[in-house]
């Protein structure tokens, strides 16, 4: 490629160190797609022949068919995508082929491919996130009315419904959707144009090689064109913070299948048992989806650190840009769909929840908001008498709802017969009416906003 300035080959080591095709052969769509619409601006503005352009275009389709079959031959002497596919395209059409880099640099061509490539990545985990609010939407819609505990610092705090906790996760992945949307918004910019980093001389038509590829304008500036790669470290951001709400639904279903909790199990075909001891069902899907958050965050990481002092324009330390975010992105569609496929699967014990639910006097609060309400008491004096109520109850070895009347009267002597109605886990989820909040009907609204929204 650089024969006329150098008089030998690389060593041993440096091409060792310098090949990139068994990671970047992935970007073959993305390359020949730039390739083809680079190719027509060329013909268009009378940059190359048409028959030259044809010959080029005819080319590119055979070594898409070619890799498609398999029978491409990507050789490492040929170091990237980039070459091995103008390699092959001086092989099959000959000179016409040395026309198609006019114009163009392989700083703008990696730029342009890596750019697609991402841009389809958060296409696919916006459809793989919608994809699994749907199935939390019909898990949540099947069990607004089912009573589960809420929990603060995984101690037992208010009841709620299995179907409102399930929204919890609809909300945040609709959250996680909107940043990659977001985050395609900014990157839909093409650098295609900005050539090695300073534009080129022949009268290209940027704005038209920019509308081919989908793009909804050519970059302004040609040097961060080359050399921007924050949107690959935008969409690894989106793909953390999505690994880490997909890691506490996967910590909660580890945690709701051990038999201490019980209150879930999934089927044969989701777990796998154990070498040594029969009678173990592990919930191994949930744990690996738990372990790729380290890889995801570990890949925004590494791409951080590979930009943090790169000089202006391009640098070969960009080659490593492609690794993290292949990993990452592979990571999270596999975890996606493992989610979406337990969440489907996922055998709720609404019996052992509903139990749960009115444990530990998760209805403390209940009691106090009754004084608040009845009594007229200030909410601090409330919150007083209910803990001495607490207290009291622990000692007898009964709930808030079997404390007698006579013993709540000692602590507060206005309090009647009617604060029981309010001290049972089905009435305290019901009164919970404020939008947002877990009575059924309001669960059963939000279901409805969100499939309205997807």
């Amino acid at each position: 490629m650089w024969g006329g300035r150098f008089s030998s080959r690389p060593a041993e080591i440096m091409q060792a160190i310098n090949v990139s095709i068994g990671v970047d052969q992935r970007l073959w769509r993305q390359d020949l797609a730039g390739s083809r619409a680079h190719c027509r601006m060329l013909a268009k503005q009378g940059i190359i022949a048409q028959a030259d352009a044809d010959a080029i275009l005819g080319g590119l389709e055979v070594i898409q068919s070619e890799i498609e079959a398999g029978t491409f031959p990507f050789r490492d002497q040929f170091e990237d995508i980039h070459m091995n596919v103008e390699a092959r395209l001086n092989e099959l059409i000959g000179e016409p082929s040395g026309r198609l880099h006019t114009a163009r640099s392989r700083n703008d061509q990696v730029a342009v491919d890596f750019r697609l490539w991402v841009r389809d990545a958060c296409d696919r985990s916006v459809a793989q996130l919608k994809a699994l609010q749907a199935a939390l939407l019909t898990r949540a819609e099947q069990h607004a009315g089912d009573l589960m505990p809420g929990f603060t610092h995984l101690q037992t705090a208010q009841p709620v419904t299995l179907g409102h906790h399930l929204m919890a996760y609809v909300e945040m992945f609709g959250r996680d959707a909107g940043r990659f949307a977001d985050a395609r918004a900014r990157m839909n910019e093409s650098p295609l144009g900005a050539a090695a980093l300073a534009g080129s001389p022949f009268p290209i038509d940027r704005q038209a090689t920019a509308a081919d590829l989908g793009f909804d304008r050519p970059m302004a500036n040609s040097l961060d064109a080359v050399s921007d790669r924050d949107f690959a470290l935008e969409s690894l951001a989106a793909a953390s913070i999505t690994a880490g709400h997909l890691s506490r639904l996967a910590e909660e279903i580890v945690v709701w299948m051990t038999p201490m909790f019980g209150f879930a199990s999934l089927p044969d075909d989701l777990t796998t048992g154990s070498s040594i001891m029969p009678q173990k069902r592990n919930p191994d899907a949930a744990e690996l989806v738990r372990a790729k958050t380290g890889r995801i965050m570990g890949s925004l990481v590494a791409l951080s650190t590979v930009m943090k002092g790169l000089p202006l324009a391009y640098s070969k330390d960009m080659q490593e840009d492609k690794p993290p975010v292949f990993e990452a992105f592979d990571a999270l569609d596999l975890a996606l769909v493992a989610m979406t496929a337990m969440v489907s699967a996922l055998q709720p014990n609404t019996e052992r929840m509903a139990q749960a639910a009115g444990a530990g006097f998760s209805t403390a609060t209940d009691l106090a908001d009754w004084l608040v309400r009845e009594l007229n008491l200030p909410f601090r004096k409330a919150h007083h008498v209910t803990g001495a109520a607490v207290k009291r109850a622990e000692g007898l070895g009964v709930d808030l709802s079997q404390l007698p009347l006579e013993e709540m009267q000692k602590l507060e002597p206005g309090i009647t017969e009617a604060v029981y109605k309010v001290l049972t886990a089905e009435a305290s989820c019901q009164s919970r009416q404020s939008y947002g909040g877990t009575a059924p009907e309001q669960v059963r609204a939000r279901i409805a906003d969100w499939r309205a929204r997807l």
